[in-house]
């Protein structure tokens, strides 16, 4: 039987959505997890919610774009419980719009957050790894870069970016240390549309969530599903969407 206990597993934006739900099913599951966001109070909130219920977790304040706190969080895990098997990197923005809107700050924010984040994710915990001789990279990317839809032209680049980066990783990795899966949900129901700085864009975005979006728990499953596998399987990529989501 596949169990994730025992499992010490790392998450990024785990102050709701996605993050949130990941935490406290794989907490369910048996696993330890170390939730992380900026926001201290919700996530200690969430933390201590889960320990309540039985299970184990902790959480570390971190902003992605911080090289820094993407190592002190890996620092965390292993302070706390000797190793860390899985870092999920689930932070992410989405201040989608025209491309003739220039928003360079916006433009420049979805990279810091969704791809240097990953990235800085990553390098915080390949050493770790590596040491340890196991681990596993799960990132949320989305289906919004498989078919690139208005306004989501640079969004969706820096979820390819994250999906290229998977797959580099991957084909480095065949000596069956690292283990890396990506998974692109579709319409989610998340707070993701509250970076969304247009507001016709925004309460669209939430519109369609709250149609045909998905409880993050139907994530949250997918996230378990990858990382409770047996050393020599790797699941690569999954695509979560809604039925009725063309």
């Amino acid at each position: 039987m596949l169990s994730l206990h025992g499992k010490i597993v790392a998450i990024t934006g785990a102050s709701g959505g996605i993050g949130e739900a990941t935490a406290r099913l794989l907490a369910q599951r048996g696993a330890a997890v170390v939730l992380s966001a900026r926001r201290s109070e919700r996530i200690d909130a969430i933390a201590q919610d889960i320990r309540e219920q039985g299970g184990h977790a902790t959480s570390c304040v971190v902003d992605v774009t911080k090289a820094e706190d993407l190592r002190r969080l890996v620092s965390t895990a292993i302070d706390e419980y000797g190793r860390i098997d899985v870092l999920v990197n689930n932070a992410g923005i989405a201040p989608i719009g025209p491309m003739a809107d220039l928003d360079t700050e916006g433009w420049s924010a979805m990279i810091d957050v969704n791809l240097r984040g990953t990235l800085n994710g990553i390098a915080a915990a390949l050493p770790a790894f590596r040491e340890q001789g196991s681990g596993h990279l799960v990132s949320i990317v989305s289906v919004a870069g498989l078919s690139v839809s208005p306004l989501m032209a640079v969004y969706a680049a820096t979820k390819n970016a994250v999906r290229t980066v998977h797959e580099g990783l991957r084909a480095e990795s065949t000596d069956g240390v690292v283990r890396t899966t990506a998974i692109s949900p579709g319409y989610v129901r998340t707070d993701l549309a509250d970076s969304m700085a247009d507001p016709h864009i925004r309460e669209q975005t939430r519109r369609s969530m709250d149609a045909m979006g998905i409880s993050p728990a139907a994530v949250a499953r997918a996230v378990a599903f990858a990382i409770e596998q047996p050393a020599d399987v790797e699941i690569g990529e999954i695509n979560v969407r809604p039925t009725v989501q063309a």
